[in-house]
């Protein structure tokens, strides 16, 4: 059974990071990537709603009893498949697990020019996830 106050509580805390975060996002590039501090608090944040959604998809994975993904980025796309966010969606989002990743492991450098291009392009995607999921609780 979905448990609701699980979804909730992690739904508030990516919307305290998105509050957080959106305070940098609005901030010039030049301005962020001069500033090794909004830089790396904006890196950590990203990670910590990342974490949150993964979170939030495992739960609805283990709960709705739906196949269990090879790896954290493919549980957007088991959530797809089970009409819980549409398909377009999920394929965009997902690679978001892979930015992730190269965070918190340091796999490789980012590109610093293109994680805030990227984080504020996409950063209303964060909030259109938050919407699917209210949806369903």
């Amino acid at each position: 059974m979905i448990d609701k106050l699980f979804i909730e509580k992690n739904s508030n805390q990516i919307i305290e990071y998105l509050n957080e975060l959106e305070l940098i996002v609005n901030k010039s590039d030049d301005e962020i990537k001069s500033n090794s501090l909004l830089y790396h608090t904006a890196e950590r944040l990203l990670q910590l709603i990342v974490d949150s959604m993964i979170d939030i998809n495992i739960h609805l994975i283990k709960e709705g009893k739906l196949n269990v993904p090879d790896d954290l980025q493919s549980t957007f796309l088991t959530l797809a498949n089970n009409k819980i966010i549409p398909s377009e969606f999920a394929d965009k989002i997902a690679p978001v697990v892979g930015v992730r990743n190269r965070l918190v492991h340091r796999y490789e450098t980012l590109d610093k020019n293109i994680f805030i291009t990227n984080l504020k392009k996409n950063f209303s995607d964060f909030k259109q996830y938050l919407i699917y999921i209210e949806k369903i609780i």
